[in-house]
């Protein structure tokens, strides 16, 4: 490995770390160079890898054909990055409007990005009966910690960030948990 590798690494695991300590100092100094989109983007994409490892063992279970089995995990991945994007684009909008100043989309892709951290923990949705609460816990910690980058990113008080989280986050929730159960039941029509 070599040292660049090795700095990235690290940076990942800082970064990690400060997000699911809901560190502010984190989101406040996300500033917005490609590295910090790099990084931001790579942990929406762990996140959506680690969603999709979540949903294997349900997928196993119903006894899925490999190329259906490659295929929703596929989309369930997809879906988590989408729902970043569609998120954070909810979040620009609104924040335009309740802001006086512009607000810039890019200013809040690597924030908004970081607090995907505790998506990172997905994978635990594998534990048998503890999967679904698991995965509630992990989706309030990811609102959470997107108020605080929101509250940082857009410079305004946590009851507004709150607020302008709280548009689309219900909606994101229901949108990934749908293609859950679309999944399932695919896979139950062709078995």
């Amino acid at each position: 490995m070599n040292p660049t590798q090795n700095t990235s690494k690290w940076q990942l695991l800082y970064t990690i770390k400060n997000a699911l300590l809901l560190n502010k100092q984190l989101y406040d100094n996300a500033c917005n160079t490609p590295f910090n989109n790099q990084l931001a983007l790579t942990i929406v994409i762990l996140a959506g890898v680690s969603h999709a490892l979540g949903s294997l063992f349900i997928l196993l279970i119903n006894r899925a054909s490999i190329y259906l089995l490659l295929l929703a995990l596929l989309i369930d991945a997809l879906s988590i990055i989408i729902g970043y994007y569609i998120w954070t684009l909810t979040i620009w909008k609104v924040g335009e409007w309740i802001k006086s100043t512009p607000v810039k989309l890019r200013n809040l892709l690597s924030p908004i990005g970081f607090a995907y951290a505790p998506q990172v923990l997905n994978f635990l949705t594998l534990i048998p009966l503890l999967g679904r609460p698991i995965e509630l816990i992990l989706a309030l910690w990811s609102l959470l910690a997107v108020i605080v980058a929101v509250t940082q990113a857009l410079d305004i008080t946590t009851r507004k960030a709150g607020l302008i989280c709280l548009i689309a986050w219900p909606l994101i929730q229901i949108a990934v948990g749908f293609i859950q159960v679309l999944e399932q039941e695919v896979v139950q029509f062709t078995n």
